[in-house]
């Protein structure tokens, strides 16, 4: 019987179901699951900004899922890089990414060493995308609000020191 070892990656930012259900589904199709936790550098090469969590906390979250057996930290943008170093004959992927030019470019890469592109199911009402973008709606107007009324008091204040 054949010893299948899976691979997920991700960069577990602001860690959340949605992770939680990619690495659950993922250990359920494979004997041994590694989960690759992206770099800070990598990640935002891949999203134009760093990780609101830094790599040895996501890294130590992740490790402590129970569905996961080990984690490896991603260094490399090309994952067939990731793959010299791992040897994993599956990787998982959110469904999100089946049809994408990046989904197709993994099919083809890794269809020709013989390792399996599984989609899994992407857990559509949350991700780390729209969690930042929540505490970023909610820290801007607040501390924007908080400068604009210390402007306004400052002003005042000059304005009545000077009469």
């Amino acid at each position: 019987m054949a010893h299948i070892v899976g691979y997920a990656p991700g960069v577990y930012d602001l860690f959340h179901v949605g992770h939680l259900n990619i690495l659950r589904h993922a250990r359920s199709r494979c004997d041994y699951l590694v989960a690759g936790v992206v770099s800070d550098e990598m990640a935002e090469l891949a999203k134009g900004r760093p990780p609101v969590i830094p790599l040895v906390e996501r890294l130590e979250i992740v490790r402590s899922i129970r569905f996961v057996d080990a984690a490896f930290v991603e260094t490399v943008p090309e994952k067939l890089e990731t793959w010299k170093q791992v040897r994993f004959d599956v990787m998982f992927k959110g469904d999100d990414w089946r049809g994408t030019p990046k989904g197709d470019k993994l099919e083809r890469d890794f269809g020709g060493i013989g390792v399996e592109i599984v989609y899994l199911p992407y857990t559509v009402h949350t991700s780390s995308t729209q969690l930042r973008g929540a505490l970023d709606a909610l820290s801007a107007p607040a501390g924007a609000a908080s400068a604009d009324s210390s402007r306004n008091h400052f002003a005042e204040n000059a304005a009545q020191k000077s009469t």
